[in-house]
């Protein structure tokens, strides 16, 4: 699953925690933290996969002209 599904998968939690009638306002705080930790985290994961993407194209044509690839 891409970085975007989860962010949007973990989005939707996060609604659906904030609307819950059955947890605490404690609970729902709690939760909501270690979920925007969690997006936090995967959009540097989505980040990071872009960059890296970035460096190896750039860095293909450079290996086939060595030979390499």
């Amino acid at each position: 699953m891409s970085s975007h599904k989860h962010h949007e998968k973990l989005t939707q939690i996060k609604d659906a925690v904030i609307k819950s009638k059955e947890l605490s306002e404690e609970e729902k705080s709690n939760t909501i933290k270690h979920i925007e930790a969690w997006i936090v985290e995967d959009k540097a994961e989505g980040i990071i996969a872009d960059e890296l993407l970035a460096i190896a194209s750039g860095i293909r044509p450079i290996l086939k002209e060595l030979g390499l690839l």
